[in-house]
């Protein structure tokens, strides 16, 4: 699997432990509801800002690790 695979599939797993839909996380990480579902799949190009966002609001931290 590759990392934006798995980092999407943690981001999902930490809202739904948070009981949050896409659309409450959305609202409170100020992005799209559309953009927060292309994270959760690994897919597209968010900005590291949009991905930051949802990792503050979930309460997580990135680590960039070699």
């Amino acid at each position: 699997m590759d990392s934006a695979k798995e980092l999407g599939a943690e981001l999902q797993r930490a809202r739904k432990l948070n009981g949050l839909t896409q659309e409450q996380l959305a609202e409170l990480a100020g992005i799209s509801e559309r953009t927060l579902r292309s994270i959760e799949r690994g897919g597209g190009n968010p900005s590291i800002e949009a991905v930051l966002s949802v990792v503050n609001v979930l309460g997580l931290r990135l680590v960039v690790a070699k």
